[in-house]
């Protein structure tokens, strides 16, 4: 079977570059990037050589590399496929401080990092789900930050957590990124997406589909079809309200509405 390669650039802030990849012989050579590696091998074992010490992958964990410090890359058995899951996140994702206890200790083995990286690739297919995507790669900088030495700051903030629930309100009809949110209200964007999931106890992707859910429910109940719903509600299209009102309610707009 030939190597597969599937890569792009999604509309989500902090996401440099998303690629999907199955090899069967191919081998990298020594190489850097300029953004934080967030890697995940679905299928087979890498090793790879990382500031030259040799690591090598699990299939129960996420291996992060740091921006500019070099590293290859090749199948732990000769001539053996490996598949792997690859985000590359702005080099501002996480402080230039946590490159070097990266560089020591790159596997993360917390089966909360390995959800989000998936849940991160999940969100990823569906351009609806951009600010689930966002949110969660903040979420994921929390999770890693700790393995890095590099505390969060978890001061309470629940002023600028009710700022950005009305902003959340204002705008429910509109497509948004929390970057831009965290402009509006002059704030860092990951400070920002903890401090309302700490206060509410949910994260703000969360806050907006169960906020459009319930006023699609409305406009439903009011004798709009469910693409009238969806467009008034916020949704990217029909289909993407019928994903999350079935995931919410257990059954979809139309059979809700009858």
């Amino acid at each position: 079977m030939a190597d597969v390669i599937h890569a792009w650039h999604p509309d989500v802030p902090l996401v440099q570059e998303v690629l999907h990849a199955r090899f069967e012989h191919h081998a990298y050579p020594s190489h850097t990037h300029d953004s934080w590696t967030v890697l995940l091998v679905d299928q087979g074992t890498v090793t790879y050589d990382l500031d030259r010490h040799e690591h090598q992958t699990s299939r129960s964990a996420v291996t992060l590399l740091p921006p500019q410090v070099p590293h290859d890359g090749r199948s732990a058995t000769p001539d053996a496929p490996f598949r792997k899951r690859v985000l590359y996140l702005h080099p501002e994702w996480l402080p230039h401080t946590a490159v070097d206890a990266a560089t020591q200790t790159p596997t993360l083995f917390n089966p909360d990092v390995t959800a989000a990286v998936d849940h991160i690739h999940s969100a990823l297919n569906d351009p609806a789900d951009a600010l689930a995507a966002e949110c969660t790669v903040l979420a994921l900088r929390d999770l890693v930050q700790p393995h890095l030495k590099s505390p969060v700051d978890t001061a309470s903030d629940k002023p600028l957590a009710r700022r950005l629930r009305q902003l959340l309100d204002d705008r429910l009809e509109e497509t948004f990124t929390i970057a831009e949110a965290a402009a509006d209200l002059s704030a860092h964007r990951s400070h920002l997406a903890r401090v309302f999931t700490d206060t509410y106890g949910i994260a703000p992707h969360q806050y907006v589909v169960g906020r459009r859910v319930d006023r699609a429910r409305r406009l439903l109940l009011s004798g709009h079809s469910p693409a009238e719903a969806a467009a008034e509600s916020g949704f990217h299209d029909q289909s993407h309200l019928t994903r999350h009102f079935r995931r919410t309610l257990g059954m979809t707009p139309g059979v809700f509405a009858a």
